[in-house]
């Protein structure tokens, strides 16, 4: 069996942790003697009561950090000290917290795993300060009543909905508003995961506080609702009347409830993706800025593509029915929305192709999870590349590009770059392998594959699928948000250079061109326009390890065939090369084979100055 698991927020946690035990029994009804339909209870492990979790099966917040980093990050730790969880700033609940009288019996252990970096991973000091930074995470102010809200409010409770979102429990603090009961309730077939946890059933789960709930959406166990009102009609189970209730509701009804909802906190943050509301444009010299010499239209299509770019998409506007990243800001976000990604969200490839596509996907929108394709013996990561400046790389001119290339290296400096002319003859320039053409493609192909969005047919333009099989009339996405993505992805100016210490950079440039780092990642390009690029790319295929080892082709690019990655906004971009495999720059360079063997020798006799020198230079570009 598998499932899926959207995320839950933090918010208030700490409040709920010292909620006494018995308040929260208090509530329960597991045998429904009261007859209302809700059958409430607590999930215990047989020593302990859980209040954390979607099927509150945790019951200490310690655990509930602790785990997710070992399970989802693979991190290890080791419990705190007594001393430690003494000095917390929250006052433990004893009745449903005693370390002292239960440690012997629920061992709290180190967790641990066969990497090559010590355990555990997270010092105790970065643990103590983690669980504090969770415990003191406040809850969303709620907004002030208004005669719609209290409208919503009286209805909220009329048709039950209360009966589990309980409005507030009491802590030693006085009342927690977070409109849940933490207990158990079934939730019907419709909503079923099939997975028991601890005492909790497939069908059970705890209830969700709504505090802030307006702020983040998707909802559910697994994100399966956009809105609220979605989220309310898959209800089932011990929340079939309210739910049927709902529905009988008129229109206004439902809306001032909805509004209520909203009121609970978060209203003021809420957006379609992760920028805050009042998000700033990157001013000039920052990462992210658009291009200097922008016209206002140019600036406002910027702003709408940059606000498209952060928008998370909903399983009911299209996502999936597999894919890599709700948003394209899922993946390219450091150190701004466009730019690079860390390994956490890198892709997948493949060897065996599916209607000519490598790409493993991450996640599905059903309880299906991607499997590899039949035969398939080799599995390569793709780190995620900067679109800063991607605008600049389209203006250099095809024929400057082709000329500069040498495939049968007939200079004999062991360099044989070659451009990769797709069948349609068009010159691929994008991506890892150099096999998307254009910056429109490259969006086409990324809506399609890393979302799972089909795309509109347009005169010119192959790439990205134009129907899929899920729920959504097909195509997911129209010309007008290509045309905005595009917008903003051309107009991203490139990353700026940070220069920390100008003389020891300028040392590094020269051995930079001495080492022969430049017939690849050529310094400079010139526009049409008589503009100057300095990416230090020659956009070429290049063999970069033996041919004939495993690795993932596509179209001319062999497994050992890599487009040379431009080195602007190196510093900060890491980790590198196509598999995320270096931290580090000198690593990413040591790393070199094929045609760059020359260089990589040349590296590697370097004298620590001259090493300074070069590092010091490619960090700052």
């Amino acid at each position: 069996m598998s499932a899926t698991r959207n995320p839950i927020p933090f918010f208030g946690v700490g409040l709920l942790t010292e909620i006494p035990l018995g308040e929260i029994l208090r509530n329960a009804d597991p045998d429904d003697e009261d007859g209302d339909g809700i059958s409430g209870r607590p999930n215990y492990n047989g020593i302990e009561v859980g209040r954390f979790g979607r099927k509150a099966q945790t019951a200490r917040l310690e655990l509930f950090v602790r785990g997710p980093a070992f399970n989802h990050m693979g991190v290890t730790s080791n419990p705190l000290s007594a001393e430690r969880r003494a000095a917390l700033p929250i006052k433990q609940d004893t009745q449903a917290v005693d370390f002292s009288a239960k440690q012997a019996v629920i061992p709290d252990e180190p967790t641990v795993d066969t990497d090559d970096a010590p355990d555990p991973e997270l010092s105790e000091s970065e643990l103590f300060d983690l669980l504090s930074f969770v415990i003191l995470l406040a809850a969303p102010e709620p907004d002030a009543p208004t005669p719609e809200t209290e409208r919503g409010r009286a209805t909220f409770a009329r048709i039950g909905c209360d009966g589990c979102h309980i409005e507030a429990l009491r802590g030693p603090r006085g009342l927690i508003p977070a409109y849940s009961d933490l207990l158990l309730h079934d939730m019907g077939e419709g909503l079923a995961d099939g997975f028991p946890m601890e005492a909790a059933s497939g069908r059970e789960y705890r209830t969700q506080p709504l505090w802030g709930v307006v702020a983040v959406a998707p909802y559910l166990h697994d994100g399966r609702a956009a809105t609220l009102d979605e989220a309310i009609r898959w209800h089932g189970g011990e929340a079939q009347a309210s739910r049927d209730a709902y529905l009988e509701l008129s229109d206004t009804e439902r809306g001032e409830l909805i509004s209520f909802l909203g009121s609970l906190g978060g209203s003021a943050q809420k957006t379609a993706g992760l920028l805050p509301p009042d998000a700033s444009i990157p001013g000039r010299g920052e990462a992210g800025a658009p291009a200097v010499g922008l016209s206002p239209d140019e600036l406002e299509r910027f702003a709408q593509g940059r606000a498209l770019f952060d928008r998370d998409f909903a399983i009911s506007a299209g996502l999936g029915p597999v894919f890599n990243g709700d948003a394209c800001r899922s993946c390219h976000f450091d150190p701004v929305i466009g730019g690079a990604g860390p390994p956490g969200v890198d892709v997948m490839r493949q060897d065996v192709a599916s209607d000519g596509n490598t790409v493993l996907p991450r996640h599905a929108t059903s309880s299906v999870r991607p499997e590899p394709n039949p035969g398939t013996s080799f599995f390569e990561r793709r780190q995620t590349p900067t679109t800063l400046g991607l605008g600049r790389l389209e203006e250099i001119p095809r024929d400057a590009i082709e000329e500069n290339a040498d495939p049968l290296d007939s200079d004999g400096d062991g360099v044989a770059g070659r451009a990769h002319v797709l069948p349609d003859g068009r010159l691929g320039r994008f991506g890892w392998k150099a096999d998307v053409p254009s910056i429109r493609e490259f969006t086409r192909d990324a809506l399609s594959i890393e979302l799972g969005l089909t795309v509109p047919e347009e005169p010119g333009f192959t790439f990205g699928r134009t129907v899929d099989d899920d729920q959504t009339a097909d195509p997911e996405v129209d010309s007008d948000a290509i045309d905005a993505l595009t917008a903003f992805i051309r107009l991203l100016a490139p990353p700026p250079r940070i220069r920390v210490d100008a003389e020891l950079e300028d040392e590094g440039e020269a051995v930079f061109g001495r080492i022969g780092c430049a017939p690849c990642h050529r310094p400079t390009w010139e526009t049409p326009d008589g503009s100057e690029v300095r990416a230090y790319t020659d956009l070429l295929l290049h063999t970069m390890a033996d041919v004939g080892g495993p690795g993932i082709e596509a179209g001319e690019a062999g497994p050992e065939d890599f487009r040379t990655p431009p080195l602007w906004g190196l510093g900060r971009t890491a980790p590198y090369l196509h598999d995320g495999r270096a931290d580090t720059i000198e690593a990413a360079i040591e790393a070199h084979g094929g045609e760059a063997s020359r260089a990589l020798a040349e590296f590697t006799g370097l004298g620590e100055a001259d090493r300074e020198a070069l590092l010091a230079f490619l960090a700052s570009l």
